[in-house]
């Protein structure tokens, strides 16, 4: 294997040639592989950042498995379930559970001047995960819920801000539609944006105790219970497991059940990063069909000489086999250069921008993960490798006699 390498070497990266068609065919060649490759690692890191930044903001404001009665209806106001801290406590000891939080919604109409806004409060209790809201605070900042004391404080989105005309600090009325109707006054503490609309127009944040006195609830009465999980990939798992933990009277849905249109979506991206994959592979593997072509005709003297010395024509298909490979390593380097240093510009810079209305986020994301970057590599070298082989083929064709009085 040597001498094969040895050779190999000397076609790709010798200079002191007499044919000048050897370099621009291997630039050529390069040049098509690192493109190629480039635009598959783009593809890959967007689909993959889009994912990310819908289904994370998605479980930001439902979690990834919600607890709630069975009889539940679809509106907003939810039923109340009795929940001890002891049963807090059990499921989260399952396994690949992160965090366990309560919660209620009702929905009202909050007031300001002579304008109206249709909204939801959700009540949230001390041990409730800012995390997710505090990356996507404009201004002001969350409250502490205490155990103690029930806190007048709520933060709502830029887009009720903005209809109202509210700001940090502002007083808010929110009105509540029934027997007897009932009224709560609130202060502004922070203002969120996340860019998914059908959630920033309808949500506000308030203390749980606020909704459970409104709605005559008994102190360990709540709406539902939020559950976050460390791998995403075992949610289907997860969620069984908190199903057959809870009583018969409850249900537990994950976040893919409770929003299977988006997360369809979401999976209809892997399609189309699958066929620009698949376009950019055979756009490739073309290229460098054609390349080694023209390699193998214009070293037909060599090829004719290795035959006459002993040189069997399997050794002879790992000479150009071996062409290839530096060919498509070479194209593989640059490419990963140029793919990865584009994602990471757009990771930091946020060049290029999006409509958020219709995409929910205001730019193009990008996630690229080692064994993303590493599968794509591999997958693409082996690929190009397997469509060499048939041209490779071609060199037990050549006859030496014939061979040598090419010219």
């Amino acid at each position: 294997m040597k001498t094969e390498r040895f050779i190999a070497r000397r076609i790709v990266f010798s200079t002191e040639g007499k044919n000048l068609i050897s370099r621009p065919v291997i630039r050529i060649a390069t040049a098509g592989i690192s493109i190629g490759f480039a635009v598959m690692v783009i593809a890959i890191a967007i689909v993959s950042g889009f994912q990310h930044e819908i289904r994370e903001k998605l479980i930001g404001f439902n979690a990834h498995v919600q607890v709630s009665r069975f009889d539940r209806n679809l509106s907003y106001e939810t039923a109340p379930i009795q929940v001890s801290a002891a049963s807090l406590q059990e499921l989260t000891k399952l396994p690949n559970i992160k965090h366990v939080q309560r919660y209620a919604t009702k929905a009202g109409i909050v007031k300001k001047g002579t304008t109206l806004e249709g909204v939801v409060a959700k009540g949230i209790g001390p041990e409730y995960d800012w995390t997710f809201f505090e990356k996507h605070l404009v201004s002001g900042k969350t409250f502490n819920v205490q155990e103690t004391t029930v806190s007048g404080s709520v933060i709502i989105s830029k887009v009720i801000a903005n209809r109202l005309s509210l700001t940090i600090g502002d007083s808010i009325t929110m009105y509540f539609i029934q027997q007897p109707p009932r009224a709560r006054k609130w202060v502004i503490s922070g203002i969120y944006e996340t860019g998914f609309e059908e959630f920033d127009k309808l949500y506000l944040f308030c203390d749980l105790r606020q909704l459970r006195k409104l709605n005559d609830w008994k102190p360990d009465e709540i709406g539902g219970v939020e559950i976050f999980v460390h791998d995403f990939k075992k949610l289907d798992e997860t969620t069984e497991s908190v199903y057959t933990t809870i009583g018969s009277s409850l249900n537990a849905r994950s976040i893919k059940e409770i929003f299977p249109q988006i997360f369809d979506w979401l999976n209809l991206q892997d399609v189309n990063a699958a066929i620009i994959i698949l376009l950019m592979l055979v756009v490739c593997g073309i290229n460098m069909i054609s390349a080694l072509l023209v390699l193998m005709l214009e070293r037909i003297n060599m090829i004719g000489t290795l035959k006459s010395l002993g040189a069997t024509d399997q050794k002879i298909r790992n000479v150009f086999l071996w062409v290839a490979t530096y060919i498509i390593g070479r194209g593989l380097i640059i490419g990963n250069i140029i793919g990865v240093g584009l994602a990471i510009v757009q990771y930091r810079f946020h060049l290029i921008p999006l409509d958020q209305s219709s995409y929910y986020i205001s730019y193009v994301p990008v996630e690229l993960t080692a064994s993303n970057l590493l599968l794509l590599n591999v997958g693409s070298l082996s690929v190009c490798l397997v469509m060499m082989v048939l041209p490779a083929f071609l060199i037990g064709k050549v006859r030496p006699v014939k061979a040598l009085k090419y010219t």
